[in-house]
């Protein structure tokens, strides 16, 4: 995938503006919170339009250092329309573009190579109900058998249709899938599920037996979770977004 497309920084009142701000703001997110694999993961932000056009992160470049006006876009084929010099991970393109192409409900999709995740994923009981995090997503998470890597279109399309209606989806041997309504719901989501990921290893790890809440309490507790996603309102995002600006805002430029 090549960057023959210059760079093109949207007005600073622009719905796509506001977009390319949050999706910067998650890719420092995760280099905060180590959620990085070096330049090899993504996140994808769908933009505003009915050509479905999408956002991803310039390939090279360290998560912390991505800003607003260098994400690409990124067409349907794999073309990079704007985004200077850089590139766009062709994996990134395959696996975001099957998803977003078969859920136009998903505004932000986020895919992860963690330790606890990968891990997690070579688990063949996959995400237990057995704390509070986990529960959330108690019948709630998709599971893609692992088919090599992921920039072949039939595995992307198996890989989608893996996910199905969930927004959260375990890649065997391999990692975690997200998506969102936003790219605040996406990285939230995410940031629930590594959580849940590593509180199961942890208590696996002890070899202890472990206490399973009864199935009725698991799905009022992901259903409370449903509930509580759907006011719209978005505080711990709200929160970490301020303190980003705190720190380093220059994931606006």
């Amino acid at each position: 995938m090549s960057a023959t497309a210059t760079a093109r920084i949207a007005p600073r009142d622009s719905e796509e503006y506001e977009i390319r701000v949050q999706l910067a703001a998650c890719y420092r997110l995760m280099h905060k919170y180590a959620m990085t694999d070096l330049i090899y993961t993504h996140v994808a932000a769908r933009l505003p339009g009915d050509d479905g056009h999408f956002l991803l992160n310039p390939y090279g470049v360290l998560f912390n250092r991505i800003t607003a006006s260098n994400l690409v876009e990124v067409d349907l084929e794999g073309n990079v329309v704007s985004g200077g010099e850089w590139a766009a991970n062709w994996a990134g393109f395959t696996i975001h573009g099957a998803v977003l192409g078969a859920r136009p409900d998903v505004q932000c999709s986020l895919h992860t190579h963690t330790r606890a995740g990968v891990a997690l994923s070579m688990l063949e009981c996959g995400v237990l109900p057995i704390s509070q995090h986990a529960m959330a997503f108690h019948n709630r998470v998709g599971y893609h058998d692992y088919g090599g890597f992921a920039n072949e279109s039939e595995e992307c399309a198996a890989l989608a249709g893996a996910l199905g209606d969930h927004n959260a989806m375990v890649m065997r041997n391999h990692g975690l899938l997200t998506t969102g309504t936003s790219v605040a719901e996406a990285f939230i989501t995410m940031f629930n599920l590594e959580i849940a990921c590593k509180t199961q290893l942890d208590a696996m790890a002890t070899g202890s037996p472990i206490a399973r809440p009864s199935e009725e309490t698991c799905e009022y507790i992901a259903q409370s979770y449903s509930n509580h996603k759907s006011t719209g309102k978005n505080l711990a995002w709200e929160a970490l977004v301020e303190e980003l600006d705190r720190e380093d805002s220059s994931f606006r430029d």
